[in-house]
């Protein structure tokens, strides 16, 4: 009886030193901070470029909108002035009416630009000779700069000696030559057919990057099924390509209104004002140093763009569980 007790103490003791040994040996598990350190280290550059470039500017122009900031006088007159600017915009007929031209410019331009680049898009998208070289040469628009572009529709629409009006006196359809940026009427629309013909190759480009995208066999699908061209569009090539139209339109509607180098360098906003939209008038005011006012102006743009472009974008990109 003494033995097996002695024997199972034996055991007993040499598994407690077993389980002390191998408690002794096993090293603790160090995770590593490096791993977790990574991405944000790979996120970090871009963060603090849009903090640089978009995010402290934003902020300054905010502050700025607060201050008495007019340059034209001592800078130790700059000071807080509360919602002074934003009262005094509110009440300002110069912003409404730039508002207002500016509303039209962005639905008309945007819109012939889409409805024209869709369908380049659609026809550089089928196969027939010398489809490359028609590619190339339908970027050449967007790869010139704006004040080039400001530039050379200013001469082409100048009423002395400007092309346009020196084929369409030679056609008959006008017997003199007419300013057409000279004239309050023909300025804004003059504008606008510039501003169509830059950004037509936009959306060919991304919509026709779109359509390269969609399967054949959805429209060899659709043929078996008797589906005629019409359908075939809006039944498989639009559902296929909504969000890169959507991306595109939302794009295109933020760079017009913000656009000031093309208009300027043909109107400079006039002649009476005719052409000076909203981010026109913004570098007008911040021309002549009354940058409090401009920056209010500025802040207010941002804040109709915000408004436009969220709600749009969450509609636009709705799933099916969200309906």
């Amino acid at each position: 009886m003494k033995n097996n007790i002695l024997f199972k103490q034996q055991i007993q003791g040499k598994g407690r030193e077993e389980l002390r040994k191998s408690k002794q040996s096993r090293k603790p598990i160090s995770i590593s901070k490096d791993k977790y350190l990574w991405p944000y280290l790979l996120v970090a550059p871009a963060l603090i470029t849009i903090c640089c470039i978009v995010l402290i500017p934003a902020v300054k122009a905010l502050v700025m909108s607060l201050q008495n900031y007019d340059l034209r006088y001592s800078p130790k007159d700059i000071h807080f002035i509360g919602l002074d600017n934003y009262r005094a915009v509110l009440g300002d007929e110069f912003f409404w009416n730039s508002v207002w031209r500016t509303l039209i410019m962005v639905v008309l331009c945007v819109s012939l630009q889409f409805l024209l680049g869709f369908a380049l898009a659609v026809l550089l998208n089928r196969n027939f000779r010398g489809r490359g070289v028609l590619r190339a040469v339908s970027m050449i628009p967007w790869v010139v700069p704006g004040v080039l572009v400001g530039l050379i529709w200013r001469w082409m629409y100048d009423g002395n000696y400007g092309v346009i009006n020196d084929i369409l006196v030679k056609l008959g359809i006008f017997k003199q030559y007419y300013g057409f940026l000279a004239q309050p009427d023909s300025a804004l629309l003059s504008v606008i057919l510039t501003y169509v013909w830059q950004g037509i190759p936009f959306f060919t480009l991304m919509i026709l990057a779109a359509l390269q995208s969609v399967p054949h066999e959805l429209y060899e699908a659709a043929a078996i099924d008797g589906a005629s061209g019409a359908q075939k569009l809006t039944r498989v090539t639009i559902p296929a390509i909504k969000n890169s139209v959507t991306v595109s339109l939302m794009l295109r509607v933020i760079w017009v209104a913000n656009s000031v180098d093309v208009i300027f360098n043909m109107t400079e906003g006039g002649p009476a004002y005719a052409t000076q939209t909203l981010a026109v008038y913004i570098y007008q005011k911040a021309k002549a140093m009354n940058l409090g006012y401009s920056s209010t102006l500025a802040v207010l743009l941002m804040v109709i763009l915000m408004c436009v472009a969220i709600p749009y974008m969450i509609y636009s990109f709705r799933t099916e569980e969200d309906l």
